[in-house]
């Protein structure tokens, strides 16, 4: 069990919501997650945490992929839906998920990624899915994302960070310029 102190520091951590879902053997399940994260620059590979309890897993290695839909800020009634096994809600609501090019997708989510898992790690009571990539698509791209914390609960992003006309990164250059560094080079994360 985790530390209740520990438990709220990690608390402040919010991160945007997804629907993980699987097909296999015509049957199809999903989670609600904010445990999904692109872990690569050069090529497009995502981890995806998952309870082995959870009934969607074992379709999810039955498969050997998994769909991820990005959630829309209005679009908290399908993540509710789906943050319980959906069994206890009898599976009343099978629009939530409807099939594009043979994947479980959110309809009129923002947009969402088809995965193709690769390696798999288990850690503690949840297991480390390593996934590439093989399809995409887009929703409503210009609609502000759901996002979770434990201790905020669920929120809609909207509000920018920047104040428009504003670069902090340009700033930085210019300190770093006004050192007598040179900012003209590419860094490592950088192209020329």
């Amino acid at each position: 069990m985790i530390d209740p102190k520990l438990k709220r520091a990690l608390g402040q951590a919010a991160k945007g919501v997804e629907i993980v879902a699987a097909t296999h053997d015509g049957v199809t399940r999903g989670y609600t997650s904010h445990w999904v994260s692109q872990i690569a620059f050069e090529e497009p590979i995502v981890m995806a945490s998952v309870s082995p309890k959870h009934d969607t897993y074992p379709l999810m290695i039955g498969s050997g992929a998994f769909t991820v839909s990005f959630l829309a800020g209005d679009q908290i009634d399908i993540g509710q839906y789906f943050s319980y096994p959906a069994h206890r809600f009898h599976y009343i609501a099978p629009e939530y998920l409807t099939e594009v090019n043979g994947h479980p997708v959110v309809p009129d989510s923002l947009s969402w990624i088809h995965c193709e898992i690769f390696e798999t790690k288990e850690m503690g009571d949840h297991v480390l899915l390593f996934a590439r990539v093989t399809d995409f698509g887009y929703g409503r791209l210009k609609e502000s994302p759901l996002i979770y914390s434990s201790r905020h609960g669920w929120r809609v992003a909207n509000d920018k960070a920047r104040t428009p006309g504003e670069s902090p990164r340009d700033a930085l250059l210019a300190r770093v310029a006004a050192a007598g560094f040179d900012t003209s080079a590419a860094g490592p994360y950088e192209e020329d």
